[in-house]
């Protein structure tokens, strides 16, 4: 059965936490096992998005291990880049914020992404359908947070010749 991203992350986590799997084909074959279709490329990226490491066991064995917390559940930049070249098509500084819009009903997983990254100054987003928020220290620029996401998207800053409505209020 072909199950969503969410559903197979699901059941691989759930794999980890029940055996030792030292192979990504291994988890394949149990994934199979159960009747989920998967290729190894697609485990590899969950394995990837769900922040597992090959960690050595006693014995000397390896196996995939998630981090205990979720806030341990660090994505690689790699991966951000990855998502934001996917999905952001557009990224706006505001005072404190960032707004980043994707395809319809795609900020949760840009909004994941880059809460899972550990970027300097960014507090937390808020998702919706097609929109996000990310919400940037006070000790930081929005700016320079949005330059650097709109960077890892590939995308042109198109607000950088723009003045903000601050700036226009004060000429």
């Amino acid at each position: 059965m072909k199950l969503g991203k969410t559903q197979r992350q699901h059941r691989i986590a759930r794999l980890l936490e029940q055996q030792a799997i030292g192979s990504q084909q291994l988890l394949v074959e149990l994934l199979a096992a159960e009747g989920v279709d998967a290729t190894q490329t697609t485990v590899s990226r969950d394995l990837e998005e769900l922040g597992a490491q090959k960690v050595r066991l006693p014995g000397g064995e390896t196996a995939y291990a998630l981090p205990d917390l979720p806030a341990q559940q660090i994505a690689p930049v790699d991966h951000l880049r990855r998502v934001l070249g996917e999905w952001a098509v557009d990224v706006s500084p505001s005072q404190n914020l960032v707004v980043v819009r994707t395809p319809p009903g795609c900020a949760h997983v840009v909004a994941s992404a880059i809460d899972r990254s550990g970027l300097d100054g960014v507090v937390g987003t808020v998702a919706g359908d097609d929109t996000m928020l990310v919400v940037v220290a006070e000790s930081h620029s929005a700016r320079d947070v949005a330059e650097h996401l709109a960077s890892l998207a590939r995308l042109g800053a198109e607000w950088d010749d723009r003045t903000t409505e601050e700036e226009r209020c004060d000429e």
